[in-house]
């Protein structure tokens, strides 16, 4: 599974890139068929006195289209958190439904 962490308007240091790998890593344990994750880090230019980041993750599985979560907050690492735990719940729920079509074929 490929892993790619872009940083649009955020420099991507190397303790982001570890800890936004390091997290999205772990959402295959939620769906085993991902391809490749993108994580893209922003920082909207709206107010300069108060941070703001925006963080989305792109999950590329087999066989359906992409799965798109975002979130934002004050805290990037924060904000990562929040955007993988969308992330988990929209596997999550696509796996679920998977195992209950497989269940009840369609005749």
């Amino acid at each position: 599974m490929r892993v790619d962490v872009v940083g649009l308007d955020v420099e991507v240091t190397d303790p982001i890139r570890s800890y936004a790998e390091e997290k999205v890593a772990k959402l295959s344990r939620y769906y085993d068929a991902i391809l490749q994750l993108t994580v893209r880090l922003r920082k909207p230019q709206h107010d300069t006195n108060h941070p703001t980041y925006e963080v989305e993750i792109t999950a590329d599985v087999e066989k359906h289209d992409d799965f798109i979560a975002t979130a934002t907050g004050d805290d990037l690492y924060l904000t990562i958190d929040g955007a993988v735990h969308k992330s988990a719940r929209q596997l999550t729920d696509f796996k679920e439904k998977l195992k209950i079509n497989s269940h009840h074929p369609k005749s």
